[in-house]
């Protein structure tokens, strides 16, 4: 039993100095955080883009009379 806890300590240890996957798991998590922050303000982006497309097609239709 006592072995099984230094082997399993020891494996942790390593993961934890082995950084080779950080960058992945970094990654995952700012795309989950992006996501999450999409689907709380769905709407507010909506909104906000369709507002934006307006004014740019006013002021090009401007640009074009």
């Amino acid at each position: 039993m006592k072995a099984s806890m230094v082997l399993a300590k020891k494996a942790a240890g390593t993961l934890w100095r082995n950084d080779r996957g950080m960058g992945t798991l970094e990654i995952v998590l700012i795309i989950a955080v992006l996501i999450a922050v999409v689907l709380v303000f769905k709407s507010e982006i909506t909104t906000f883009l369709g507002d934006l497309m307006e004014k740019v097609t006013g002021k090009s239709d401007e640009l074009f009379d």
